[in-house]
């Protein structure tokens, strides 16, 4: 079944998108809200997709190019975590200064934002719902963006993912190597609200399953809300890692994932003059996300992490055998041409969003050494109804 395409809409760049809360030293900030324009670097008009590796209701297409850039030049966060290049603390460690000597941002531990500073020798690379554990509480990166090298502390934009913790030994954050599943992913990256963020990490999401009282095609979900209640009770903090790691939950996400992996290993082991940069993903009958990267080492470097959030996503989800077709996962990737809204930061990155009816797309473009788009994203949304459109 075809993703079905809307009516173009429009909303402002004010209402859709949670502001910098500060003026960050040494960097201006610039955004429109425009018709649509091609965005920098190579364009999907280079990737060919394969025919998908299913298990149970998931189905994931792996995305091929005949070419993959030269992306050696940038750092992933947990890889950067993982070195000390960079420091993610929570407020209070550092203290940010306005051109006019005013403080920058507020000393006081805050919720929804975090600092970060890069000090090593390459760009660092934030995709949306990338989870970060320690201080106060756990969070996730609100927004795909780059962090160049050598600027001042920043104040990082994030959603909270748990509850009943607001206190730690340490303001300082590690890398999960975690991704929250794409419910979650989507409210923080498109709707950027931490309602829904909560909402979705409780299974309440408007994108995952039906609400009572509606027929579904299929078995029920294999992680039901109660089940993620019962997870969240069990791990005494509501940790979204301990949730899918240390409770009965996580081993069986883990089991699943595991065989996934194997049939996507065979899939694509013998590819010959070809890359592979990025994957589209269905559950069930619907063509529901994709992941794309300039290179093949960025896709191997977010691969476990976004096939471990996709099972999730899957087991969240009513149990309807893949129905969804090659020509559905290529119908996904075609071009649109929609209402656009951008953030830039000269001569580091441009991040763009266009939405066309349920779809939505968002590009990350690193604007030096040379104009290239790192990473691709594209949503098909829930309705506003609280449940996935048949």
């Amino acid at each position: 079944m075809r993703a079905k395409r809307g009516p173009i809409f429009s909303i402002s760049t004010a209402a859709g998108l949670i502001s910098l809360l500060v003026a960050i030293p040494a960097a201006r900030f610039h955004r429109s809200d425009r018709a649509s324009a091609a965005p920098p670097g190579p364009g999907p008009s280079g990737w060919q997709i394969m025919s998908p590796i299913t298990y149970q209701n998931l189905a994931i297409f792996p995305v091929i190019s005949a070419a993959t850039a030269d992306t050696s030049g940038f750092v992933t966060l947990d890889e950067a975590l993982a070195s000390a290049e960079v420091q993610v603390s929570e407020q209070g460690n550092f203290l940010g200064r306005t051109r006019d000597g005013r403080a920058g941002f507020s000393t006081a531990p805050q919720v929804n934002q975090l600092v970060l500073v890069n000090r090593g020798t390459r760009p660092v690379l934030l995709l949306a719902g990338e989870v970060v554990s320690g201080g106060k509480q756990d969070r996730i990166i609100g927004r795909d963006r780059i962090v160049p090298v050598g600027r001042a502390p920043l104040p990082l934009e994030v959603f909270c993912v748990e509850h009943g913790r607001w206190t730690g030994a340490s303001d300082q954050f590690s890398g999960t190597n975690l991704m929250v599943h794409p419910s979650v992913r989507e409210e923080a990256a498109i709707e950027q609200d931490q309602k829904e963020v909560w909402a979705a990490v409780r299974g309440e999401s408007r994108s995952v399953g039906s609400p009572a009282g509606l027929s579904t095609a299929g078995a029920a979900p294999r992680i039901s809300t109660e089940a993620l209640v019962d997870a969240m009770a069990a791990a005494g903090t509501q940790s979204y890692q301990k949730i899918y790691r240390s409770s009965p939950i996580g081993a069986s996400v883990e089991s699943v994932a595991d065989e996934v992996r194997r049939r996507f290993e065979r899939a694509t082991s013998d590819l010959k003059g070809e890359y592979l940069v990025g994957v589209v993903v269905a559950f069930g009958d619907e063509v529901v996300w994709s992941d794309i990267f300039a290179s093949s080492e960025l896709f191997n470097a977010y691969w476990p992490k976004l096939l471990l959030s996709y099972v999730v996503e899957a087991m969240t989800r009513p149990g309807v055998r893949p129905t969804a077709s090659l020509e559905d996962a290529r119908d996904f990737l075609r071009p649109i041409t929609g209402h656009v809204q951008e953030e830039s930061e000269p001569g580091v990155y441009l991040w763009r969003k266009q939405s066309v009816g349920r779809l939505s797309e968002i590009e990350l473009a690193a604007l030096a050494p040379k104009p290239l788009t790192l990473h691709d994203l594209r949503v098909l949304r829930g309705d506003e109804r609280g449940f996935v459109v048949r």
